[in-house]
Order: structure tokens, then sequence, then C-alpha cells
């Protein structure tokens, strides 16, 4: 049994997840008796809502799917803990490296998140995605990140919850607090972990999903500064039409419509991650006017 703080409430977003569920849940139960425990149901055909009623846990029905994303944010307004763990129902996350992540709350971090070791990647494929993530958002932030996405991390309620309208309601949703975590200058940490196989079969389909995942990529860019992605390809559109212009000069002593288009280009996209980057600044500006009428309240 783990000495567990009053204020700790445990989300699992869970779609047709029972079989785990029923060997996680007397688990948890088991080791946290003090905390609450959310299962968000996001809109099951199983016996979930039977799984919660059998052990004691809080249930929060969603009556068809929203996303995991949507099942997240459920959870985090019915949280009542002033910390909360997120961890995934699938049975990949051990309860067991939950003490760790709270420890490294306590040492002042916002938010800290369980990061994966490769051999916890399902795929190859899934592997070199999440390292090509992470690698942009080392880039757009400027701070070393382990892991972009994993659904395991535990955060201090009130800051998590600052961010719930900037949350798409899918699979993304640890990529976006966690660049809005970095952009509002809260504490980020990384625990290691290593996560077992999923039971029962993933929810993530790889045709499908593929060009969402790629959205990511954008998603990490808009959330932090967009100007950092903005820029260099105005400047290479730029650097492309300059080139142009000195050869066909050089050759034909013209100017070309090519290089026209590419300077046009240049000043189109750099102008786009202005304005990016000013609605950027508006979307935290909203969250820190929020909290403090919050606090003022």
């Amino acid at each position: 049994m783990t000495d567990t703080p009053p204020e700790l409430s445990i989300v699992l977003p869970a779609r047709n997840e029972a079989p785990a569920l029923e060997k996680l849940l007397p688990v948890l139960r088991g080791q946290f008796p003090q905390a609450q425990i959310i299962v968000v149901n996001d809109g099951s055909t199983d016996d979930t809502s039977a799984l919660c009623a059998r052990h004691g846990v809080q249930e929060v029905r969603h009556r068809y799917s929203i996303g995991n994303g949507g099942a997240v944010k459920s959870g985090a307004r019915a949280a009542r803990g002033e910390l909360i763990v997120f961890m995934d129902a699938d049975g990949q996350h051990d309860p067991a490296d939950i003490p760790r992540l709270l420890a490294r709350l306590g040492e002042g971090y916002d938010m800290v998140v369980g990061a994966r070791d490769g051999s916890s990647q399902a795929s190859v494929g899934r592997s070199l995605a999440n390292r090509l993530y992470n690698r942009v958002a080392n880039y757009m932030t400027g701070q070393q990140i382990a892991d972009l996405t994993s659904g395991f991390r535990a955060v201090r309620a009130d800051k998590f919850r600052e961010f719930l309208f900037l949350l798409p309601n899918g699979f993304s949703y640890p990529t976006s607090i966690t660049m809005a975590f970095f952009r509002a200058g809260y504490g980020v940490a990384y625990e290691p972990i290593v996560a077992a196989r999923r039971t029962g079969r993933s929810h993530i389909r790889p045709l499908h999903d593929g060009a969402r995942f790629l959205l990511i990529i954008f998603r990490v860019a808009t959330l932090y500064s967009p100007l950092k992605i903005f820029a260099p390809v105005s400047g290479l559109s730029f650097l492309a039409g300059l080139v142009n212009y000195l050869y066909t000069y050089a050759s034909n002593g013209r100017f070309t419509n090519a290089s026209a288009v590419l300077f046009t280009t240049a000043v189109v996209v750099f102008l786009m991650g202005l304005v990016s980057e000013q609605i950027t600044t508006l979307l935290y500006a909203t969250a820190a006017r929020e909290r403090r009428d919050d606090q003022g309240a």
C-alpha cells in the first residue's frame, strides 16, 4: 500500500478497455486507497460501467465517443484533487511508477511525464515518429523533451485546467499540453518508465491516423512559437528567389515570373508567421487573464 496524499486524483480515459481495467482497477485501489479514481467511459460498449461499480471507482460517462483528449478533459473537470495523474486504461502504464512521478512534482515541477524508452514503442514506425516529434519540440522550445506524446503524466490540477480550451479531443492532447506548459513557463520534468504491451487492440489506425499525426508537428509550432517554423520557410523561399533572379539576370538579363512568385511567397509566409505568433500570444494572454480572475474570485 502506498501512502497516498488525499489530494490525488487518478484519471483513466477508457473506450472498450474492460479486460485491462479488470486487472488495473483493483491494483490502483489497493495501492492508492485514499485517491479519487476516475474512469472516463468514452462511449464504451463493453462492461466498463459494471467494472467501475464493482471496484468502487467513479465513472464519468460519455454517451458516445468524443476521443481520448475529450475524455482527459472530462476527467480533469471531475477531479477534486490538487494533483492529477493521467494514465492509459489499456494496461501499458504501471501503477508502481506513480509515486516516482509524484515525488518529482514534490521537487517543485508542475508536470512530470513518464518518458518511455525505445523498447516501449509499439512499432518501429511509431518509435521513429516519436523521435521526430521530440526533435521538433526540442528545436521549438530549446528544452530537452524526452517523450512528447506520452499519456502517462502527473500534473498540478490548477495549472492543467488553464489550458483545457487548447486541448484537442483526439490523441494529440499530450503534445498540446506539453507545449502549453513550456510556453507558460511552467516546470516540466521527465521520469523514465517502461511501458508494457497494451491489452487488446489499439484504437490508433496507422493508415487512417497517419495524416493526423503529421499535424502534431504543426500543433507543436502553433502552440509555442510559429515564427520558428514560418521564418525558415520564408527565408528559404527568398533565397531560392534570389538565386533564380541572379541566374536569369546573368543569363537572360531579365527578372522572371518564377523569381516574383518565390519572393512573394517569402513575404506571405513570413506575414502568416507574424499573424500566427500574435494569435498564439493572445491565446496564452487569455489563459493568464482567466487564471488571475479565478485567483481573485
